[in-house]
């Protein structure tokens, strides 16, 4: 099967969690036989910090405009089985109406990556940039990060017809157990992008238990953090963790903190890639709470929960035979359920049941799609 993707980025995985998923999903496709074209735009922020050019099982095509690379992405389009959207595509309008009239055959997708992100923003008016004229409505299958009741909002809001989730997984050739750092090594460590609504959390469950034990040792991973983030003598500071640290950083942990964003959290069913990474590479996982957490790995066992301080200082006080059962369960959990060849398996099978289904009419493209304001007070 050919599949031609029109994404954020997989050149860089500086500042999002895009580009680690695709890697891992391409790699799974590629094994199996599937060919892979995937359309990036070049901005200057993902090339400085780019550390990904080349892909065995695909073909990455770079770009500065829309218009020098459209013929090119016509002729990629026209021999496809299936074409993806994803969210923050920057030329996700450009894209769609270029797959509906080069391959009116195909199959055509959208993937949100950042549901909740997309539907608080269509519940608040706004004009979402990444969501193609006429919404979701022109698109064969909707697939989407978050799971639950989020499937439902994209129908109701954004006249999606067909939904399913692909949640989040880790590639276990990139993420698995490697030497960490004797010298230094974390008590308790969080790896993220700085993000306003997940700082309250990520206060509660590492920056003040970071003061309350001040002879234990903090590690912090990641890009964007202001010089007013709240510092203390004994957390440490690693600016962007590129993904080939990542066994590394988890690695040198005794314990890692997943912190979910607000949105994400408030719609449940939303696992961070960052849960799995850490999980195959073998770290005990502490995670604030949100529904469906125990779809993935089940609290207590699998992982530890905590949404107060006292809870993240009670993980901090686990021996480390606990932890090391704890981590041994969550990478047995994640190794089995949520690696990138299950998911790749999980998106060809979707794909082949779209294909071998009843054939429909796809709606005639019409004015801008307007969401309906009905559904608002049951989607978040």
């Amino acid at each position: 099967m050919k599949i031609v993707i029109f994404g954020l980025t997989l050149s860089s995985s500086w500042g999002n969690g895009h580009a680690t998923l695709w890697r891992g999903l391409i790699a799974a496709l590629g094994t199996r036989g599937h060919d892979i074209v995937f359309f990036e735009k070049d901005v200057s922020y993902y090339a400085a910090h780019r550390d990904f050019t080349s892909f065995p099982s695909a073909e990455l095509v770079l770009y500065r405009d829309w218009a020098a690379v459209s013929s090119t992405a016509m002729r990629q389009v026209a021999g496809a089985d299936a074409t993806i959207i994803t969210s923050y595509c920057p030329d996700a309008n450009s894209a769609a109406h270029l797959s509906f009239d080069a391959a009116p055959g195909a199959l055509h997708v959208f993937y949100d990556l950042d549901t909740p992100v997309t539907l608080a923003r269509v519940n608040a008016g706004e004009q979402v940039e990444y969501l193609p004229t006429g919404g979701l409505r022109n698109f064969d299958l909707v697939l989407s990060y978050t799971g639950g009741d989020a499937l439902d909002c994209l129908k109701t809001l954004l006249g999606a017809r067909r939904v399913a989730p692909l949640y989040g997984h880790v590639d276990p050739l990139t993420h698995h157990p490697v030497a960490g750092d004797p010298q230094r090594r974390a008590d308790l460590s969080y790896l993220g992008t700085y993000a306003y609504d997940r700082q309250i959390k990520l206060e509660r469950l590492f920056i003040e238990p970071a003061r309350r034990r001040p002879h234990n040792c903090f590690v912090l991973g990641g890009s964007g953090y202001p010089d007013s983030f709240p510092w203390t003598e004994n957390l440490w500071f690693i600016r962007h963790v590129p993904p080939d640290r990542h066994p590394w950083f988890f690695c040198s942990s005794r314990l890692t903190l997943n912190v979910t964003r607000a949105e994400m959290a408030a719609m449940g069913y939303c696992p961070s890639g960052r849960l799995f990474e850490a999980a195959a590479c073998g770290t005990a996982l502490l995670s604030d709470s949100w529904e469906g957490l125990d779809r993935f790995l089940r609290p207590g066992e699998e992982i530890l929960v905590a949404n107060t301080t006292e809870e993240a200082l009670d993980a901090l006080g686990y021996s480390d035979e606990e932890l090391a059962r704890i981590a041994r369960a969550g990478r047995e959990r994640v190794l089995a359920e949520h690696t990138s060849v299950q998911r790749s398996q999980e998106l060809i099978a979707l794909l082949e049941d779209q294909s071998c289904g009843e054939s429909f009419q796809r709606p005639e493209t019409g004015p801008e799609f307007s969401p309906s304001p009905s559904p608002r007070s049951s989607c978040p």
